[in-house]
C-alpha cells in the first residue's frame, strides 16, 4: 500500500513538474510564440465577446485542438475561460462563435468509472493547473489532488497528439465521442492496429445553405501507442461489449488500458473529410513516430517562423502579448481544407485534386485580415484565391461565408474584393479569366427567386443569396427597403464590390466592363439624403424609408462612410473636408463608433481624407488602447477569424488598408518605436518612430527610404520592396499631410 501511495505521489509530482516547467517558460518569453496569450478573447458573457478558443494547431491548420469546457454549437464556443470543468478534448472546425462546427471528434480520459454524457464525465480544473500555447496545451484535472489526470496536446495540419498521464492504480479509460444525440455516425474498433476509427456527418450550418451534401463526413482514426486491455462501442446510453462497430445515433467507443507498467496513454488522431483511409494516411504522413516532444517542438518552430516576420521594440509587455496573440489569431484563417494534394469539395460533394481552404469570414475579413495575409503569408494567397474559384466552378458561385459550404451569412459578394486585392498586388497563381467570370456573375446575375423573398440574414434553406435584390438594383441603382432586408447597407457595400469587379475586369482586358462597373460603383450616392446629411434607405417608389431601416449590424452613423473605394466622394457629398471632419467629430464624440463590429473599423483613419490627419493619429491610438487588452476579455467584440486582431496589428505597425482592393494603405500613428518586417520575399522593411510614446502620438514628418513622404499613403509594392519608413513623433499636432485631398470618383 505504501509503495502504491509513493508511486501515485511520484506521478502527481511529475504532473506538477510538467505544468510548473512550462508555466515558468511562459513567464520568461524568449521567442515570439512565447508572447502569445491564447486566453485573450476566451472570456465574456453571452455570445458578444471574442469567442476565441485556445487552439493548439498549425498556421491555417485544418483541425484545431482545444479543451472542451462546454459543448459547442452555433453561438457557443468549446472553451470559455470562466468555466471550471473540462468535458473532453475536441478536434474542432468551428471557426467563429456565430458559426457551427462540422465533422468534429472528441476524446476524454476517464479513470475507474465510465461516463458518456458530457456533464457526467467532466472533471474539475483550475487555470493554475493549465498551460496553453499555440503548440502545446497541458492541464491537470480531477476531483482531488490524488486523483488528477494530466492531459497534454500538440498538433499538425490534420492530426492531434494527445497524451494522458493517470494516477497510479487507477483504471485508465479513453472515451472517443464520434457523434452527439441526434446525429447518426459510425465507430469501429480495430484492436490489431490499436485503432478506433469512424465518422461524424454533423454540419451544424447545413440549414443555412442550399446544398444537401450526402457524402459529407468528418472521418477520424484514433491510434493508440499502448495496446487495449479492453474496448467496446456504445450507442446512446447502451454499450455493446460484443460488437466491434456500430452505426447509429450518439455513438462512440471506450478503450481501457493496463497501467500496471506505466500510467501514460498516448493517442494520435488523424482527421479527414475524404475517407478513413485518408485520415490514416494524414496521420502516417504527419506523425510517423511516437515522439510527442519532437512534434511539439516542430510546431513551436513553425509558429516562431511565422510570428518572427514582425519583430517589435518599444512595446510594453501587455502590448507585446496583444500583438503576437493577434498575429496568432490572424494566422488561423482561412483554414486548410485539402489533404496532401486532394480535397473534398463541399460545393459539388466530390473529391478533387488540388489545394483548398475554407472558413473565410469574408464580410469581416475582406477589410484587413486578408490584407494582412498578403504581407505575412503571401505564399498562401494564390491557393486561397484559387480555392474560391474552385468553389465557383464546383458550386456555381464564390461563397460569402463557407463553413465549409454555402451559408448565406451576411451581405454583399466580398469575395470580389479578395480576388481584386490579389490581382492589384501582383499575385498571378490563378486564372484571371476564370476570376473575371466569377466576379462578373456576382455583379450581374440575381439569385434564384430574387424578387420573391426578403432575404433575411440566416434565413434557412434558401437558394444561394449572392447579391440579394440585384434585380431591383440593376434598374433603380439601389436596393429598395420595402422589398429586401438590409438594403441600405447592401447598396453601399455592393458599390464597393462593383469597384472590385472593375479591377478584375481591367486585369482581364475587359475595358468596357471596367468603365461600366466603375461608374456603377458610384451608385451608393443615390442613398445620400442631403437634407439630413446621412445615407438613408429608399423604397421602390424612390421615397425615403425610415432612417433606422435597412442596416446590417449598424446604423446611419456606422454606414455614412461605407464606400471604402470613394471616401473623397463621401467627403464631397457632406460639403467638403471641413464639414466631413465635423461629422466625424460628432460620430466619435456622440459615442457612435462601434469598434466591436467591422463596419466601424476604418473610421479612425477617415480624418486623413478631411485635412486633419492628426485626429486620425489620436483616434487610432485611443481605440488601440481601449478596445484591446491582455486579458480573457481582451477583444472588444467577436474576433471574427482574425479581423479584430488584424486591425490592431496594422495600427501598431502604422498603416491600415482602408480600401483593401486598391493595394494602398493609409497611415495612422505607429504604437512602437521600431518594427522590423522580415518579409517572406527576403526583403526587410524597418519602421521607426523617433520620440514615440503614449504622449507623443502625433506625426511631425515621415520619410520613406530617406525621401519625404507628404501623403498619408503607402502602397503594397513599397512595403514589399523593403527599406526604411521613418516617423518623427511629437506631443502636438503638426501640418504633416494636412494638404492631401484626393479626388472623388466621377
Amino acid at each position: 500500500m505504501f509503495r502504491s501511495f509513493r508511486r501515485a505521489s511520484l506521478v502527481l509530482a511529475f504532473c506538477t513538474a510538467t505544468i510548473v516547467a512550462f508555466a515558468a517558460e511562459a513567464q520568461k518569453p524568449t521567442t515570439p510564440v512565447d508572447w502569445v496569450n491564447t486566453f485573450i478573447g476566451t472570456g465574456g458573457e453571452g455570445a458578444e465577446y471574442g469567442g476565441t478558443m485556445p487552439f493548439v494547431t498549425t498556421p491555417f491548420g485544418m483541425t484545431n485542438w482545444t479543451a472542451q469546457t462546454r459543448q459547442n454549437r452555433i453561438s457557443v464556443s468549446s472553451y470559455e475561460y470562466d468555466d471550471t470543468y473540462i468535458q473532453g478534448f475536441i478536434g474542432t472546425h468551428q471557426p467563429a462563435i456565430w458559426m457551427g462546427d462540422y465533422g468534429y471528434v472528441t476524446l476524454m480520459p476517464e479513470m475507474d468509472t465510465t461516463n458518456y454524457a458530457p456533464e457526467a464525465r467532466r472533471l474539475a480544473f483550475t487555470h493554475r493547473d493549465e498551460v496553453s500555447t499555440p503548440y502545446y496545451y497541458a492541464v491537470k484535472m480531477g476531483p482531488d489532488p490524488a486523483h488528477k489526470i494530466l492531459a497534454e496536446m500538440t498538433a499538425s495540419d490534420h492530426a492531434g497528439y494527445l497524451r494522458f498521464t493517470y494516477p497510479h492504480g487507477s483504471k485508465a479509460n479513453v472515451l472517443i465521442e464520434a457523434t452527439r444525440p441526434g446525429i447518426e455516425g459510425f465507430v469501429s474498433i480495430d484492436a490489431g492496429r490499436n485503432e478506433i476509427v469512424g465518422y461524424n456527418p454533423d454540419r451544424m450550418d447545413a440549414h443555412l445553405g442550399p446544398l444537401a451534401l450526402k457524402n459529407f463526413k468528418g472521418y477520424f482514426v484514433v491510434r493508440f501507442k499502448q495496446p487495449f486491455a479492453a474496448a467496446k462501442v456504445y450507442e446512446g446510453v447502451l454499450t455493446w461489449p460484443d460488437k466491434k462497430e456500430v452505426k447509429g445515433d450518439n455513438v462512440g467507443a471506450l478503450a481501457s488500458f493496463d497501467t500496471s507498467h506505466g500510467e501514460i496513454v498516448d493517442a494520435q488522431v488523424g482527421t479527414s473529410f475524404i475517407s478513413i483511409e485518408q485520415a490514416r494516411a494524414n496521420l502516417d504522413a504527419e506523425m510517423p513516430s511516437w515522439n510527442f516532444e519532437r512534434i511539439r517542438d516542430a510546431l513551436k518552430a513553425t509558429w516562431n517562423q511565422k510570428l518572427d516576420i514582425a519583430s517589435i521594440e518599444g512595446a510594453s509587455d501587455d502590448q507585446r502579448r496583444i500583438f503576437y496573440t493577434g498575429l496568432y489569431h490572424a494566422l488561423l484563417y482561412p483554414k486548410l481544407f485539402s489533404e496532401h494534394g486532394r480535397y473534398y469539395s463541399a460545393f459539388d460533394d466530390q473529391v478533387h485534386d488540388g489545394v483548398s481552404y475554407t472558413a473565410y469570414s469574408i464580410w469581416d475579413t475582406f477589410r484587413a485580415e486578408n490584407s494582412l495575409l498578403t504581407i505575412f503569408a503571401p505564399e498562401r494567397m494564390d491557393g486561397m484565391v484559387q480555392a474560391l474559384l474552385q468553389d465557383y466552378r464546383e458550386g456555381g458561385w464564390m461563397p460569402k461565408w463557407p463553413n465549409p459550404s454555402y451559408t448565406n451569412i451576411m451581405i454583399g459578394t466580398h469575395a470580389d474584393s479578395l480576388v481584386a486585392e490579389a490581382i492589384n498586388k501582383g499575385f498571378k497563381g490563378f486564372d484571371y479569366q476564370l476570376a473575371y467570370q466569377a466576379v462578373h456573375k456576382d455583379a450581374t446575375m440575381p439569385p434564384d427567386g430574387d424578387t420573391t423573398r426578403r432575404w433575411f440574414d440566416r434565413e434557412p434553406h434558401t437558394p444561394y443569396e449572392g447579391r440579394a435584390g440585384l434585380t431591383y438594383a440593376k434598374t433603380l441603382g439601389y436596393i429598395p427597403a420595402d422589398k429586401i432586408s438590409e438594403s441600405a447597407s447592401s447598396t453601399q457595400e455592393e458599390a464597393y464590390d462593383d469597384y472590385a469587379v472593375a479591377q478584375v475586369a481591367k486585369a482581364a482586358g475587359k475595358h468596357d466592363d471596367y468603365e461600366f462597373f466603375m461608374k456603377r460603383s458610384a451608385n451608393y450616392r443615390k442613398l445620400f439624403n442631403s437634407a439630413r446629411g446621412f445615407m438613408q434607405a429608399r423604397n421602390m417608389d424612390g421615397t425615403w424609408a425610415s432612417p433606422d431601416e435597412g442596416w446590417t449590424e449598424g446604423d446611419q452613423w456606422v454606414y455614412l462612410f461605407a464606400a471604402l473605394h470613394d471616401v473623397p466622394g463621401v467627403v464631397k457629398l457632406l460639403g467638403g473636408p471641413q464639414a466631413a471632419a465635423a461629422k466625424l467629430d460628432a460620430h466619435f464624440n456622440g459615442g457612435h463608433n462601434r469598434h466591436d463590429n467591422e463596419p466601424s473599423h476604418h473610421y479612425g483613419y477617415l480624418y486623413d481624407f478631411t485635412g486633419e490627419p492628426w485626429k486620425t493619429q489620436a483616434r487610432v491610438r485611443e481605440i488601440a488602447r481601449d478596445a484591446y487588452s491582455n486579458t480573457p476579455n481582451g477583444v472588444l467584440g467577436n474576433e471574427d477569424c482574425g479581423q479584430m486582431s488584424a486591425w490592431y496589428i496594422f495600427t501598431a505597425i502604422g498603416f491600415y488598408p482602408l480600401n483593401p482592393a486598391s493595394g494602398d494603405y493609409v497611415i495612422g500613428s505607429p504604437l512602437f518605436s521600431r518594427v522590423m518586417l522580415n518579409l517572406p520575399n527576403g526583403k526587410h522593411l524597418e519602421i521607426t518612430a523617433a520620440g514615440n510614446s503614449d504622449r507623443n502620438v502625433y506625426i511631425q514628418s515621415v520619410t520613406l527610404n530617406g525621401k519625404p513622404l507628404d501623403q498619408p499613403i503607402i502602397s503594397y509594392a513599397q512595403i514589399e520592396a523593403g527599406g526604411s519608413l521613418h516617423f518623427e513623433m511629437g506631443p502636438k499636432p503638426s501640418s504633416w499631410a494636412a494638404g492631401w485631398h484626393p479626388q472623388a470618383l466621377p
